[in-house]
């Protein structure tokens, strides 16, 4: 398998970069990707675990997007200069979970410290997705989410539609769209952040239809994509069809929808439920319903995890590790997940955190706030629906977004742009696997 000196040399090019003495503060880096709402939530938790006790110092550090992020990790291990800590999204996982040299589980940093660590007290479909196949966790799920939708009330009372019942199905995001669109009441129907990741990976889960064989990569790297279906071209083909007078209009490859849909360009808007604070922060009048399922299939299933993991870097001293393994069991306490929860829209990841939030009383007094959990927790998962896990899934991820900017640009059908990213995404799978 091909990971390109990613994991190789780990004792050769390790430094360590933090030292501690009897009378010093160990400092431990956190290299994360969040912005706006979500980048104060990162530096309140820091400050509060900081003034909490006084052996650590957690230096949260901003490294841009969270593909940015993860390639600013990697160069840093090959430069010997890893920070302690790194936030890596969840199409990262099967990169970081190939390169074992270069990271250290978190269970193992966990139990080095002397902390017990029992993942019942987690939301399974959390833990499941950030571990081994023998229940090990690598990593420890700080901000998990789950596709939602978004609408603009004021919007929807311009164009006639109702604010109390968003749409439930895709068909009927497209007519919603194109009401808001014809009736003036918004320059734009509809826009979603991340294509690949709700139009593909979550699309396939909660329609309970294969992305890959080998259930998605989870039982085995070896994974033929199946994104070609006439589930999937037809989906797109509407997005594309959407497109041509703008009621669809395409932001970009990650978040930066979430512009249009804040300026109130969209009057509707798919979008991770950690795109919650941003929204909240705008005043916008707006109203949160399930992510929509597509009529042709069963209806829904379940969601896959979205948002990002930390990642503990190999190579560090006792004391440092000792650090982490403070500031995780500081992360895992039940305030501390209610308030990144309630405050971000992240999934609490304790079922303890979920449980305190809903006898509180917060998500009756906050209608929607609920849904992106029932959606991942509603239902056993099936094959379809465990998650996807390639070894390079952000290369993957380029690809289709590739044919899908040919698409939304005229320059092919649905239909081709899948079958060339079923055939790239291959061809680059094989690569990685080293065949």
């Amino acid at each position: 398998m091909k990971f390109h000196g990613f994991a190789a040399g780990v004792a050769a090019t390790l430094t360590l970069f933090s030292t501690t003495s009897a009378f010093a503060v160990t400092e431990i880096s956190w290299w994360h990707a969040m912005t706006g709402a979500n980048a104060e939530v990162v530096d309140k938790i820091s400050k509060d675990f900081n003034a909490s006790q006084s052996d650590y110092e957690i230096v949260p550090v901003f490294k841009g997007t969270y593909p940015e992020a993860l390639n600013a990790g990697i160069a840093a291990f090959r430069a010997g200069q890893s920070p302690d800590i790194l936030q890596v999204f969840d199409v990262g996982t099967g990169v970081m979970m190939a390169a074992e040299g270069a990271i250290k589980p978190v269970a193992e940093v966990l139990e080095g410290a002397g902390l017990k660590f029992d993942k019942s007290q987690y939301l399974p479909g959390i833990v499941a997705y950030y571990s081994k196949p023998d229940g090990t966790m690598l990593s420890f799920p700080y901000n998990s989410s789950s596709p939602i939708l978004y609408y603009n009330k004021d919007i929807f009372k311009k164009a006639g539609l109702d604010v109390d019942n968003p749409p439930k199905t895709w068909n009927e995001v497209w007519d919603a769209a194109k009401k808001i669109k014809s009736s003036g009441a918004a320059a734009c129907g509809y826009t979603s952040t991340w294509l690949t990741w709700i139009h593909l990976e979550n699309f396939a889960a909660w329609n309970d239809v294969s992305y890959g064989t080998n259930e998605n990569g989870l039982a085995g790297g070896e994974v033929e994509l199946k994104i070609n279906a006439p589930i999937f071209v037809n989906h797109f083909q509407a997005i594309a069809d959407l497109a041509k007078d703008g009621t669809f209009k395409y932001g970009g490859r990650t978040s930066e929808a979430k512009q249009i849909f804040l300026a109130g360009e969209c009057g509707i808007f798919t979008e991770s439920s950690g795109g919650l604070g941003d929204i909240v922060k705008s005043g916008m009048n707006y109203g949160i319903g399930q992510l929509p399922y597509d009529t042709d299939a069963k209806g829904p299933q379940n969601t896959i995890p979205g948002g990002a993991s930390l990642w503990v870097m190999a190579g560090k001293t006792d004391e440092q590790y000792k650090g982490v393994a403070a500031f995780f069991d500081y992360l895992s306490k039940t305030e501390v997940q209610e308030y990144l929860h309630q405050k971000s829209g992240y999934l609490p990841v304790t079922l303890a955190a979920y449980e305190a939030t809903k006898k509180s009383g917060f998500y009756d007094e906050n209608p929607g706030r609920e849904t992106p959990i029932l959606q991942m927790m509603g239902k056993a998962p099936t094959a379809n629906s465990k998650g996807v896990r390639l070894a390079n899934l952000p290369q993957v991820r380029d690809i289709e977004n590739e044919e899908f900017e040919k698409m939304l640009a005229g320059q092919q059908t649905a239909q081709q742009a899948l079958d060339n990213a079923v055939k790239r995404g291959d061809a680059a799978i094989k690569d990685a696997m080293g065949n």
